[in-house]
C-alpha cells in the first residue's frame, strides 16, 4: 500500500501548531513506540481528530484502518489513502483489510487500530474488539496501547493528553500462533486494561488543570 510520504510530512508539520492551539495537547511516553520494525498501535477512539492527534504524537509514520464509509467521497477517500488509511467493513470480519494490515506490519510499518472498532459517542471506553489481538496473534508483533483523554468530551476543542503505553509482546498478551478465540478475548482485555489505567491517570491530571 502506497503512502505519500511528502504529503504526510507536510500535513503533520502544518497540523502540529494548529492542533496545539486548539487542543493544547500533551504527549506522554512517545518513545514507547519501537524506532523500527512492525508494530501495532492500539488506541481508544473519541473523535475525528484522533488520527491526526496520533500522527502528531508519534515520530514514525502511521497507517490506519478506517471505516469504509469514509471512502465513499472520492476526493476525501483519495486524500486519506494518500495519508495511509485503508477501508475496513466493520462487523463483517473483513479479511481483505486484515491482510492489508498484516502486509504493512510485515513491511516494518506501524499499523494503527482503534481497539473499540468505532468511535465512542459518549467519551466512555467501549468493549474492545478482537481485530487488534487477531493481527498481533497472526503476526507475532508487539502492541503499543495508547489512550487519548480529553478534559471535556462535550467540548469540541478541549485540552487533550495523548499517552503511549509500553509495548506489550505476544507473550505478555498470552498470544500463541495457534491460539483460539479465548486467547483473543483475553489479550483484548489486557490491552484495554492498560488503556484504562492511562485514562484514569490522565483524567486526574486534566482535572487539576
Amino acid at each position: 500500500m502506497a503512502q505519500n510520504k511528502v504529503l504526510y510530512s507536510v500535513g503533520r508539520a502544518i497540523l502540529m501548531p494548529i492542533f496545539k492551539a486548539l487542543y493544547r495537547y500533551k504527549i506522554k511516553n512517545s518513545g514507547a513506540i519501537p524506532p523500527e520494525g512492525g508494530v501495532i498501535l492500539a488506541s481508544n477512539h473519541m473523535s475525528f481528530a484522533d488520527p491526526p492527534l496520533l500522527g502528531i504524537g508519534c515520530k514514525r509514520r502511521l497507517y490506519f484502518m478506517a471505516k469504509a464509509e469514509l471512502f465513499e467521497n472520492k476526493f476525501f477517500g483519495a486524500l486519506i489513502r494518500a495519508l495511509g488509511a485503508f477501508p475496513v467493513v466493520r462487523g463483517a470480519g473483513d479479511g481483505a483489510a486484515i491482510k492489508t494490515g498484516e502486509d504493512l506490519i510485515r513491511e516494518g510499518n506501524v499499523m494503527t487500530i482503534f481497539l473499540e472498532g468505532g468511535r465512542s459517542k459518549t467519551g466512555e471506553l467501549m468493549r474492545p474488539r478482537s481485530g487488534c489481538a487477531l493481527v498481533a496473534q497472526q503476526m507475532q508483533v508487539p502492541v503499543v496501547p495508547c489512550c487519548i483523554t480529553k478534559r471535556s468530551f462535550n467540548r469540541t476543542f478541549s485540552k487533550t493528553i495523548i499517552h503511549f503505553g509500553d509495548p506489550l509482546t505476544p507473550e505478555d498478551l498470552g498470544l500463541t500462533p495457534d491460539g483460539g478465540r479465548r486467547e483473543l478475548k483475553n489479550a483484548s482485555a489486557v490491552i484495554m486494561g492498560e488503556i484504562k489505567k492511562m485514562r484514569e491517570q490522565d483524567a486526574k491530571e486534566l482535572e487539576k488543570g
